[in-house]
Order: structure tokens, then C-alpha cells, then sequence
């Protein structure tokens, strides 16, 4: 851990960094792939869509010895539609039959009682109507457009127009992502898929907003230094908020990691699956596109204005003058005498100097001394 703190110390100085901004065509391109992933499996399988979003029943019946399997044959008998049967914790069954017209519940929950062998009025029927069922997918769809419209304002007049554009790319990003997976899976989409989806959306921007306020601090009075130019600037604020990003997302991956795993697929709580894979895949998703995805791209429309443009040309200039400095300062070192100084001079003498002793001094006189 005292490794790790230091790292990040150093990273947040710009001691040590990874060059996110100058890689971003290949942040780009993953990121390309998966999505038209995601859209493929949209398109081929499609969403499995709830009875919340396309009208059925839902039957939750009383302890019965009758198998899974065998629950969903009686069902698809019953209703002449395809179920989806889960055991529950009690011993009973949760029967659910989608795209059923509501008139029919009551036939078909006889039906069941008798082939599952329980009493017809121990069964509790659940009823939503697909006019229902659409109404509740478009105020979904409503409140997510809603959503990102405020995220961009808002963004907009805290920031600038440009960071608002990356977030709103990295929401439909994640969003994108997350149902495709969906799809590609199959889990079953309901009202806790966008519960989730809204809440790992929250989460990106967190992420997202971090990075952008260390880069507009950063970034105040960026034209009138020319030792940086904006994506530099804008790489060392990914690498200031790296560990704390992944720091964050780690911790808040865990406890939805024992959501998935281990509450929907050891303990079989199927129920779980529908908002515990949204987060999940979304949490890594959110925290991907802030890192490479968000700020690369505002230091893409940042450095194609002219200011932005002439820092850049600056900065190298004077780096390039540097090194042509430092050159000939090795040049001289290494290779002579430099100027034109002829190499025939003697050179100076440094240390105590010898007087000459002068002539007859103290000559016949013990004692040196002239009289």
C-alpha cells in the first residue's frame, strides 16, 4: 500500500506518467470495436425486454415439489407463450410470462394450480398491461434524454462547451457498452436495469469532472508559459487523478462483483442480476472513458484552436533551441578548445609563485642580513 502511495504522490507531481493523450488513437479504436460489438448484439439478439416494459404476468407460487423445467412447460402450455422460471428461497416458484393479454391471468394461473399441484388461491398474480409496459419505456427513455441534456448545461457553464462534449461522448459510450452486454448476455432487462444505468452514469461524470477540474486549474494561465502545451497539461491531469480513480472504482466494483457472482450466480437470487450487471459493466465502462476516452478528446478541440495552435509551435521552438544549446555545450566539452583561441598559448600559472632570489644577498653574512 506504501508502494501505491507513493506512486501516486509521484504520478500527481508528474514525476512518472503514461502518455494517455499522445495514444489516444489507440484508446480511440478499442473503444470503436467494442461499441460496434455492442451495436451488433443489439441488432442480432436484441434486449430481453421485462414485463415492467412489454406487458405479462408474474405468478409467485406456494412450496411445490414440481422442478424448473418442469414449471416452465406447464407455463408455456398454460399461456401458449415462452416463461421464465426461478426457485425461491420459501420452495415456491416465481413464474414469469411475457406479452400475455391480462384477461387471460386467470385461466392460466387455474391451469397452473392444477398442474403444480398447490391451491389456485395461494397463488399471487402480478398483472401489468403492455400499454403500461410501453408507457413506463418511454419515461425511461424520457428521463435519460433529460438527463444528459442537464449534464451537458451544466457542464457547459461550469467548465466549457468542449468538456461538455467529451462527457456527453463518454456517457453514450457506457451507455452504449452496458446494452450491448445486455444484449450479448441476455439477462433480463427491467426497472433495476435503469436504476442501474442512471446510477453508473452519476458515477462516470464523477470520474469524468475530477479530471476536468484539475485540467481547467491547470490550464488558467496556460499562454503565457512555454514550457507545456494543453495536451501535456491535459496528460498530467489523467496521471494526477489516476490512482484515485482506480482506487474508487476498485472499491465500488467489489461490493457489486458479490452482487453478480455470488448473490446472482451461487446463491441463485436471479433477481439481482438485472441491476448488478448494469453497474457493474458500467462502473468499468464510466471509469475507462474518463480516463482514455473524456479528456483526450478535449485536448483534441482544444489544441485545434489558433491560441492553443501558436502555444504548441512556441513550446517547440524553445525546446528545439534548448537542444541545439545543449549540443554545442557537449560539442565544446567534449571536442577542444572552443572560440578561437590558439592552442599555442602557455597556461596560466596557478598556485604561489617563486620569487628569484636577488643577486649578492647576504653573501659572507651568517645571518643574511645587510648592514
Amino acid at each position: 500500500m506504501s508502494k501505491l502511495g507513493n506512486l501516486g504522490a509521484r504520478l500527481h507531481r508528474g514525476e512518472v506518467g503514461y502518455d494517455f493523450v499522445r495514444n489516444r488513437k489507440i484508446w480511440y479504436g478499442i473503444s470503436i470495436l467494442i461499441t460496434i460489438t455492442a451495436i451488433l448484439g443489439l441488432t442480432v439478439r436484441g434486449l430481453n425486454m421485462g414485463i415492467e416494459f412489454q406487458g405479462g404476468a408474474v405468478f409467485t407460487t406456494p412450496k411445490t415439489s414440481v422442478s424448473v423445467a418442469q414449471a416452465e412447460t406447464y407455463a408455456q402450455d398454460s399461456s401458449g407463450h415462452e416463461a421464465v422460471v426461478q426457485k425461491l428461497g420459501t420452495g415456491g416458484l416465481r413464474i414469469q410470462v411475457a406479452g400475455i393479454d391480462t384477461s387471460k391471468a386467470d385461466h392460466i394461473k387455474a391451469e397452473l394450480a392444477k398442474d403444480l399441484k398447490v391451491d389456485a388461491e395461494k397463488i399471487n398474480a402480478d398483472l401489468v398491461g403492455p400499454s403500461w409496459g410501453e408507457q413506463i419505456a418511454n419515461k425511461a427513455w424520457q428521463g435519460l434524454a433529460i438527463f444528459m441534456v442537464l449534464v451537458v448545461i451544466y457542464l457547459a457553464i461550469a467548465f466549457e462547451w468542449r468538456m461538455a462534449i467529451a462527457a456527453l461522448v463518454a456517457l453514450i459510450h457506457d451507455i452504449t457498452i452496458t446494452v450491448g452486454v445486455y444484449a450479448l448476455v441476455g439477462f433480463e432487462v427491467t426497472n433495476g436495469t435503469v436504476i442501474g444505468l442512471l446510477t453508473i452514469l452519476g458515477y462516470s461524470l464523477y470520474d469524468t469532472v475530477v479530471v476536468f477540474d484539475s485540467l481547467k486549474e491547470s490550464t488558467k494561465d496556460i499562454t503565457k508559459q512555454t514550457r507545456w502545451t494543453y495536451g501535456e497539461i491535459a496528460n498530467r491531469s489523467i496521471n494526477a487523478t489516476l490512482i484515485r480513480s482506480i482506487n474508487t472504482t476498485a472499491v465500488a466494483l467489489m461490493p457489486v462483483a458479490g452482487l453478480l457472482f455470488i448473490g446472482g450466480g451461487v446463491l441463485g437470487a436471479g433477481t439481482l442480476n438485472d441491476i448488478s450487471l448494469s453497474l457493474f459493466v458500467g462502473l468499468a465502462a464510466g471509469a475507462y472513458s474518463s480516463i482514455f476516452i473524456a479528456t483526450p478528446i478535449v485536448a483534441d478541440l482544444k489544441e485545434r484552436e489558433p491560441q492553443m495552435k501558436a502555444l504548441k509551435k512556441r513550446v517547440l521552438a524553445k525546446r528545439a533551441q534548448a537542444t541545439v544549446e545543449e549540443e554545442l555545450v557537449e560539442a565544446g566539452t567534449a571536442g577542444g578548445p572552443l572560440d578561437d583561441e590558439p592552442e599555442d598559448v602557455a597556461p596560466a600559472v596557478v598556485g604561489q609563485r617563486n620569487q628569484p632570489a636577488a643577486r649578492n644577498r647576504g653573501r659572507g653574512r651568517p645571518s643574511g642580513k645587510r648592514r
